[in-house]
């Protein structure tokens, strides 16, 4: 048996006929960016991530940008964030002109670690230029804003949620855009809500930031037709809101049905090797991906390839030791945590649409190839506890 990481084709499939007209009613409009389409489904997302505003934008990345921008953050400032993410978080604070600072994550959960925060802003000589925290909503699970947001409150610092993978997520019955001051999106096609190719949003709970944002992603152009600002041009297409309409209809039984395959997953991966997701008592996830520890997660993948499983090993290099990020050597903390995880951590094939068979595959297959690999090799213990930075 054959199964990728990623099959966006059994969706398709159960969309078509809807999708197929939504494209067809905006070819027909000639309505191509912006219009209609695209302020119809603002509405839908605010309303469905409990955000009085939701501004569209053409990526997640931009979407990350447009946040800083809005927030008048720029060059000198520092940001504090994980580096146990996809680089498009700290590049998004090179963009403006900001300087990364590198915060260790939780063990459990994978998201920004509030003790490592802490310590690393409790450490700085001059805090002066520290600006805001972007915390990011890893794998489908929010991060620990009850933790972080007194952290930011004694500094002065807005909070921004990386929420590319976590849409409507909540963690003790607050969404993202509930915690954070501004919390952004994807709808990169892989993502839990995809397009048919890019597009992102922003979420606030002010008005002036969310028409500020607004007039940013487009030339600076306000509702007057006066460029105010110095912006970009990031407009979603009206193709894209509008296959992003049908699908939201189908959103939440799609989450409910990730989450039933992540319990069968879980309950089928019980064992001294595998270390589960820890999904926090008061939150839910989207799961976008379902992530495992293990000792040796190169090994167990390139095991897992041989019987046509496709898995993916995210941020095994993290950010801080990417080429272009060395030179902010001095602005890393203790990263053991991280250092730790990207070399234990390997991601299933995740969908809404796997089903019963595929899934005990993937799990008899991983419970038989880490039996065979703990008879032949010696693997490094799990680390299951959080490495403090005095570690």
């Amino acid at each position: 048996m054959k199964i990728p990481f990623i099959n966006l084709v059994p969706q398709r499939a159960r969309l078509k006929d809807r999708i197929d007209e939504a494209v067809s009613r905006v070819m027909d409009s000639g309505i191509f960016i912006l219009g209609p389409e695209v302020e119809l489904l603002e509405e839908r997302l605010a309303a469905h991530n409990d955000a009085p505003y939701c501004v569209t934008c053409a990526n997640g990345t931009d979407a990350l940008i447009l946040a800083l921008l809005a927030l008048d953050i720029g060059p000198g400032d520092y940001v504090a964030c994980p580096s146990f993410t996809y680089v498009a978080t700290a590049e998004a604070i090179q963009r403006v002109g900001a300087i990364p600072l590198f915060i260790d994550v939780d063990l459990q959960s994978f998201t920004l670690c509030p003790l490592s925060l802490k310590a690393v802003l409790e450490a700085l000589p001059d805090t002066a230029r520290l600006r805001a925290i972007i915390a990011v909503d890893l794998f489908g699970q929010l991060a620990d804003y009850a933790a972080i947001k007194p952290i930011a409150d004694k500094y002065g610092l807005s909070v921004i949620a990386d929420s590319a993978q976590a849409f409507g997520a909540k963690r003790g019955g607050r969404t993202a855009p509930q915690w954070a001051d501004i919390a952004t999106t994807s709808f990169y096609p892989t993502k839990p809500l995809g397009a048919f190719g890019d597009g992102g949003a922003v979420f606030c709970a002010s008005e002036p930031l969310a028409k500020r944002l607004a007039t940013l992603r487009f030339h600076g152009r306000d509702t007057a037709g006066t460029h105010s600002l110095i912006g970009m041009n990031s407009r979603l297409d009206a193709l894209q809101a509008a296959i992003l309409d049908v699908k939201l209809d189908y959103y939440a039984d799609e989450c409910a049905m990730r989450n039933q395959i992540a319990s069968q997953y879980s309950a089928a991966l019980e064992c001294a090797s595998v270390g589960r997701p820890n999904l926090c008592d008061t939150a839910t996830s989207t799961w976008s991906q379902f992530t495992l520890k293990v000792p040796d997660a190169a090994l167990l993948q390139e095991r897992l390839v041989k019987r046509g499983i496709g898995t993916a090993r995210y941020y095994e290099t993290p950010v801080h030791v990417q080429p272009a990020y060395r030179k902010f050597e001095q602005n890393v903390g203790s990263l053991k945590n991280t250092e730790a995880l990207a070399h234990q951590t390997i991601s299933l094939p995740m969908s809404a649409y796997l089903t019963g068979d595929e899934i005990t595959y993937v799990t008899d297959a991983i419970m038989g190839e880490i039996e065979t690999i703990n008879k032949t090799e010696t693997w490094r213990p799990l680390q299951d506890s959080n490495l403090q930075p005095s570690d």
